[in-house]
This record gives C-alpha cells, sequence and structure tokens, in this order.
C-alpha cells in the first residue's frame, strides 16, 4: 500500500503544510513541537471531548462558521475594523484562535495560563466607540460570551457533521462543560454547560445581531479570496462551502450568502466530507515505508 501512496507524497507534504500554515501563521511548526512535547500536567486528556473536537479536521470548516457568525454582533465587527483592520485580520483571528484552542486543549497548565493572561492583556486594551456613541470595551463579559457561544457552537456543528468522530449527546454536554473552564478564566460569566443551555444563550442574542457592510465585506474576503498556493484553493472552496451549509438560515440574507437548502444536504455535504478527509489525509505524517527484507 505505501508504495502505492509514495507518488503522491509530495503532494501530501505541500497542501498539509500549506493548509497548517495558513491556520496555525508562520511560526505554528515551533508552536506545535512546544505544544505537544513539552512534558507537564494539562487540563484536559488526550481523549477527552475537547481533545476530540479540537484535534479533527473539521476545525476547519468550524473556525470559518464562527467568523462569520461573530460578525453579525455590530460591537465586535466594530472592534475588529478599528483596532486591525477585518480585510488582513480575518486571516490573523483565524490563526490566534487556532493557537489559542491549541494550547488551552493540548499545552501544559502554564503554557495555557500564560496564553488567557496574554489574551485578557490584550481586551483590556482594546476600547472604542460605536457610531452612536455607546462605548465598548474587548473585555466585557457580555461580548466575551457572544465570541465564546459562536466559536463553540461552530465546533461542534462541524464535527458533529464532518469530524471523524462524531459525539454522542452526553459527549456533547461534556464538550461544551469543557469549553467552559476555559472561558471562565478569559472572564466569561457563567458560560453554558450542555448543548441545550449554549442554544439558550445564543437564541438570546438574536436580537442584538445584524448585518453591517464591514460585516458583508469581511465574509466576502474570508470565502473569496484565500490567500493559497493553487493546489490548496479547491480544498478550501469545498470548506468554504461547507461552513456556509452550517450557517443558520436566518444569517444567510443578512450576510448575502446563498440558501440552496437540496444542494446543501446533497452536493455541498459530499463536498465538505470530501475536503475535511483530504485535509486529515494531507495533515496526518504518511506511514513509515516496510523495510526491506534481508537478503
Amino acid at each position: 500500500m505505501a508504495s502505492v501512496l509514495a507518488p503522491l507524497a509530495p503532494l501530501r507534504a505541500r497542501l498539509g503544510e500549506a493548509l497548517f500554515l495558513r491556520v496555525a501563521g508562520p511560526d505554528g511548526p515551533a508552536k506545535r513541537e512546544r505544544i505537544h512535547g513539552t512534558s507537564g500536567p494539562r487540563w484536559f486528556a488526550p481523549d477527552s471531548e475537547i481533545a476530540r473536537v479540537h484535534g479533527d479536521a473539521s476545525m476547519f470548516v468550524g473556525g470559518m462558521r464562527a467568523l462569520m457568525l461573530q460578525s453579525l454582533h455590530p460591537v465586535a465587527m466594530t472592534a475588529v475594523g478599528e483596532h486591525s483592520g477585518y480585510r488582513g485580520d480575518m486571516w490573523g483571528r483565524l490563526a490566534r484562535t487556532s493557537s489559542f484552542l491549541a494550547v488551552t486543549t493540548f499545552g501544559t497548565v502554564p503554557d495555557a495560563e500564560r496564553s488567557i493572561a496574554a489574551v485578557r492583556r490584550i481586551h483590556r486594551s482594546i476600547t472604542g466607540t460605536m457610531p452612536d456613541g455607546t462605548p465598548y470595551r474587548a473585555d466585557d463579559p457580555h461580548l466575551l460570551m457572544w465570541v465564546h457561544i459562536a466559536e463553540v457552537d461552530s465546533f461542534l456543528r462541524a464535527h458533529q457533521t464532518y469530524g471523524a468522530r462524531p459525539l454522542d449527546q452526553a459527549g456533547r454536554d461534556a464538550y461544551v462543560a469543557q469549553t467552559a473552564l476555559v472561558a471562565g478564566k478569559l472572564g466569561v460569566l457563567d458560560p453554558p454547560t450542555t448543548e441545550a443551555e449554549l442554544a439558550e444563550v445564543l437564541a438570546a442574542y438574536r436580537p442584538e445581531l445584524r448585518p453591517t457592510q464591514h460585516a458583508r465585506e469581511a465574509v466576502s474576503f474570508l470565502l473569496l479570496k484565500p490567500p493559497l498556493p493553487l493546489p490548496a484553493r479547491a480544498p478550501y472552496g469545498m470548506l468554504a462551502a461547507a461552513a456556509v451549509g452550517l450557517m443558520p438560515r436566518w444569517t444567510r440574507r443578512p450576510l448575502r450568502l446563498p440558501s440552496l437548502p437540496v444542494s446543501e444536504r446533497t452536493v455541498v455535504r459530499a463536498l465538505g466530507t470530501l475536503a475535511t478527509g483530504t485535509i486529515r489525509w494531507a495533515m496526518t505524517p504518511p506511514p513509515v515505508p516496510d523495510p526491506a527484507p534481508a537478503t
């Protein structure tokens, strides 16, 4: 079998590296080595639900969905636009979120605590004023809650649809509870600890959500302008379609996203499964060849 797959090894390496560097950032390899190679106590076991979700290729779909969903909160989108520029920062946010999740899920406790402290310092420095004169700050627990639940809901839905090993109800509740541990340390007050609570909190934010021109432009930039080499663009397009397919119906018109229910249940679902499977293959180290028989 190894000899059959050998010609694909260069493609596998290039595709895996391109996708990993795009999501993890240019210093991703060094971070990965530190996160997984440093010994010490960790908050979560390797077989925990949070490790299962955050370590799966479906996170590529979940991460894109989370950014699109988060953009519907005008305060969150204003903060991004005023403090970093949404065009370049959509990718920067994806890389920073990926690194933060990796450290807090798989890293040692001291490393995770340092990462949380760094994020809280950044949040304290981000303040501004909405167009109507209302002040905002990034460490507002209410705003932090929105960012948290949009991510958790997106990661969980993507995993249940495209993950290698979807969770049962007890597993989904455990995952939400485990993410709440990290959210609480970030400053979120009373984060949901079950899937049902997560749905209730999401519904409570609906009246606050509305589209802005910045949100529409940012989503378009994320979906249509990936700074990736040519071999990685086809899988990325499939991931983008899969992420859109998981967006709630009520978000489609505000963000000018297509809504094709039949196609999303058939063609898009098949493409999303193919894309996540391709990423899972590309980012898994190839098997070590069998030793040559002794002569």
